[in-house]
């Protein structure tokens, strides 16, 4: 899932993260409204949402798609509304309400995760009809791009970072910022998690339930607990999972993402250097040093592919990133590299590599549909979007509009050729192979206005039910420390469940997880507060699993 449920051991704060500190604080959105919608709103709380058979080839005959109406801006509900697409598998008996499901990102569309992953979550319809959906600037739900070439990952990521000349770098990503704005439709001023939890608000709703029943993985934790701020009496059983940051800058959620990234390439290379197919041999600590090797030399000349262009080490380094959100893409991960060391073969790496990252928000695995002009397809408009017009950049060019309008730190041309050379040595420390990747990505936001400081400041101590959180020990994208951290701000209601596995999230690879989430969203059993789950049981295989998430994973 676009949250690869599954993680990797906590990571330490490396002293360095903090040189660029980017505290300049955005003006932050005013407070949403505590339970009750503000006036202007009552029109978009009497919605039913009208079940059909979903469209598109390959969906599943029994999953039902439908959708709700929004406002585009909260503050002026009669500027203009969208419509954010829905679907759902109904409860396979008497449903008690529905469960919302978010499977991370940001980015991710939720219908098609569902679609390709439900089978994972099919236990909860057991009381629930399980339903989830495309936020607002994702999917059909009027999907922000950046247009033909307008990249900004690619822009950020690409082989000719030079540290000692910040200034041309900046200048590319401030054009790429302003292309993305050009492209994605006045939907892009409002796509950040406090307007998206708002539309839970409307939808919660809509699906005809007085409380909020919720599941949401990664980036999905951070949409739940902001949602449990602006309403907290609307909270019913809500479970975090794969918890996020509510605090840490993005400079410390990079380094955090290296350091998790660089200790799953180590438990891989420790698994790898085992099997006799291992490229890099059966030396452990020469393995190591192979990789490092590798991706320092693509980068110094690139390798060409067979879809043209070329093939960098930043591109490597993405790669390999994406394999390690889940064990069982291990074997994969394994062959793939040894037809790029052996045979200079980029098509398995390449697999993984259309996987997109952000510092602590984790992965989101592509969704390859034709490219739409968003223009002619009704996105503009806040109508649906047709699923073959989706914009095949959605994916990536909404993790990063709505990671920037969380973030209300920007740093001035001066700030970052000041820092820049210490933030590389921090994140080089961190991981000589992720560093560099997670530092393009930090600087990705730039050019960009300055986001909320809602989330950051306001979302604490929330007045809710118990809801339950659930931190993996070997998170690569979520570490296990940020569950600790963010149970704490969140207050009394939180009850922390200690996953003892490795991997992106929990509730889709490991059994005991799944089981007491089940128990929580069904019947309202709750474990013990730091309470825990072992890790199941590792079997090494030559047989890759599935591609993972089947959701998000995510992202979780």
């Amino acid at each position: 899932m676009l949250a690869k449920l599954s993680a990797r051991p906590a990571v330490r704060k490396c002293a360095g993260a903090g040189a660029l500190t980017l505290t300049l604080l955005g003006s932050g959105l005013p407070a949403a409204a505590a339970d009750e919608p503000r006036p202007g709103l009552s029109r978009f709380y009497g919605q039913k949402v009208a079940w059909a058979a979903c469209d598109g080839a390959g969906m599943p005959r029994d999953l039902q798609c439908g959708k709700v109406t929004v406002p585009l801006d909260y503050a002026h509900p009669g500027a203009g509304t969208l419509d954010l697409a829905l679907a759902r598998y109904r409860a396979t008996g008497a449903s008690r309400g529905s469960v919302l499901l978010n499977f991370g990102g940001p980015g991710g569309s939720g219908v098609h995760e569902l679609a390709t992953g439900g089978k994972q979550f099919m236990d909860l319809t057991n009381g629930y009809d399980v339903v989830t959906f495309d936020p607002r600037g994702v999917g059909r739900s009027s999907p922000v791009s950046c247009g033909e070439g307008g990249d900004q990952t690619s822009v950020a990521t690409g082989q000719n970072l030079d540290i000692s000349r910040p200034l041309p770098l900046l200048k590319r990503l401030r054009q790429a910022a302003d292309q993305c704005a050009r492209n994605s439709g006045p939907v892009l001023a409002h796509i950040g998690t406090v307007d998206a939890a708002r539309d839970l608000d409307v939808m919660r709703q809509a699906l005809g339930d007085s409380k909020l029943n919720y599941l949401g993985f990664s980036y999905g934790t951070r949409l739940g607990a902001v949602y449990a701020a602006q309403f907290p009496h609307r909270v019913g059983r809500m479970t975090l999972d794969g918890v996020d940051t509510l605090t840490e800058p993005l400079s410390e959620q990079g380094v955090a993402g290296a350091e998790g990234l660089q200790t799953a390439l180590d438990d891989f290379l420790d698994w790898c250097t085992t099997d006799i197919a291992c490229p890099f041999g059966r030396d452990r600590r020469m393995a190591g040093s192979q990789v490092v090797r590798l991706v320092r030399s693509l980068d110094q000349d690139p390798v060409p592919t067979d879809f043209g262009g070329s093939f960098s080490g930043q591109d490597l380094a993405g790669a390999i990133g994406s394999a390690l959100y889940s064990e069982e893409l291990w074997p994969t991960l394994e062959r793939a590299l040894a037809s790029l060391v052996d045979d200079g073969d980029t098509r398995g790496v390449l697999g993984f590599s259309a996987g997109v990252y952000w510092p602590g928000g984790g992965i989101t695995p592509p969704v390859r549909r034709p490219g739409g002009d968003v223009r002619q397809s009704g996105g503009r408009n806040g109508g649906l979007v047709n699923s073959a017009d989706v914009p095949a950049d959605n994916l990536p060019a909404a993790l990063l509009a709505i990671n920037c309008a969380d973030d209300p730190d920007r740093p001035s041309d001066t700030q970052v050729t000041k820092d820049l050379k210490s933030l590389r040595a921090a994140y080089d420390q961190a991981s000589p192979v992720f560093g560099r990747f997670k530092l393009t990505q930090l600087l990705m936001c730039y050019g960009r206005p300055k986001g909320t400081s809602y989330i950051r400041d306001r979302v604490k101590d929330v007045d809710t039910a118990k809801m339950l959180l659930v931190g993996t020990r070997g998170d690569p994208a979520t570490p296990y420390r940020w569950t600790e951290e963010t149970a704490r701000r969140l207050g009394a209601a939180a009850v922390v469940l200690d996953n003892r596995s490795d991997g992106h999230t929990g509730y889709t690879s490991s059994r005991c997880v799944h089981r007491k989430v089940d128990d929580f969203l069904l019947y309202g059993s709750l474990p013990a507060d730091g309470s825990s789950c072992p890790a199941d049981r590792r079997v090494r295989t030559s047989t890759p699993g599935p591609p993972g998430d089947g959701g998000h994973a995510a992202n979780g």
